[in-house]
């Protein structure tokens, strides 16, 4: 793993599909990728959709999607930048990313 300011990221030969899929099976977890999906966003700006959260369980979504290496948190002056590692994905899992973050936006019709 190389460091960014004492935080660790996955080398993208690191990063497995198992790690991904299960960092991404979380509702919150695949509501921040998401929302990186445009680019980069200050991690203040990065919001969830229970403002009742603690930070300290936003820190711990944001830690379990860049240990997977979904993501990078790399600091940006006294804040930290967040980033979704696209590039790595879809060279190492092509469609995956876009399969799962599409997926997402489906709203499923209520069965009768």
């Amino acid at each position: 793993m190389t460091g960014s300011a004492d935080l660790p990221h996955p080398d993208r030969s690191e990063i497995t599909l198992t790690g991904v899929l299960f960092a991404l099976s979380d509702p919150d977890r695949l509501d921040i990728a998401r929302q990186l999906v445009d680019g980069p966003l200050d991690m203040a700006a990065c919001h969830l959709s229970d403002p009742t959260i603690p930070k300290s369980t936003k820190s711990h979504l944001m830690k379990v999607l860049r240990e997977a290496g979904v993501i990078r948190n790399d600091p940006q002056g006294r804040g930290r930048r967040l980033t979704l590692r696209d590039d790595d994905l879809n060279a190492l899992f092509p469609g995956v990313l876009d399969a799962v973050l599409g997926a997402a936006r489906v709203v499923p019709e209520a069965r009768v």
